[in-house]
């Protein structure tokens, strides 16, 4: 990773993120940002079916996702986060989430790729109604 670590002062007890990447090298890179701004990787999933499993298994306080796995696209995980109350940003290189389907998508913040610490933090303070 370039640059500095970003600490994310905002966070005392950290958050507990579920994480739904295809790339194995992106994933390895968010779950590094994330653990070192204070917070706790629940999962680390490369596919909605294995997100869908780790939704069964707990409950992360927010989520971060890929918009296409492997040619599939990740709306059934935003569909069942939106029915769980558990708030998600998106980490896509797409830079129009107005795509067929994509409605569950339409109003989440997308960090982009690559990811930008900073901007990643600053989604999750916004996706996540301060305690």
């Amino acid at each position: 990773m370039p640059g500095e670590t970003i600490i994310n002062p905002d966070v005392d007890n950290g958050l507990s993120v579920l994480i739904v990447e295809d790339e194995f090298l992106v994933a390895m890179d968010l779950e590094t940002i994330l653990e070192q701004g204070g917070h706790a990787v629940m999962s680390s999933v490369a596919s909605v079916e294995a997100a869908l499993k780790a939704l069964e298994d707990g409950r992360p306080d927010v989520a971060v996702l890929d918009l296409n796995l492997r040619g599939q696209l990740v709306f059934p995980v935003a569909e069942r986060l939106r029915s769980l109350n558990i708030p998600f940003v998106v980490a896509s290189a797409y830079n129009d989430l107005d795509i067929p389907g994509g409605e569950v998508v339409a109003d989440v913040e997308n960090v982009g790729k690559p990811i930008n610490e900073r901007r990643l933090f600053d989604a999750l303070r916004r996706a996540v109604p301060a305690a």
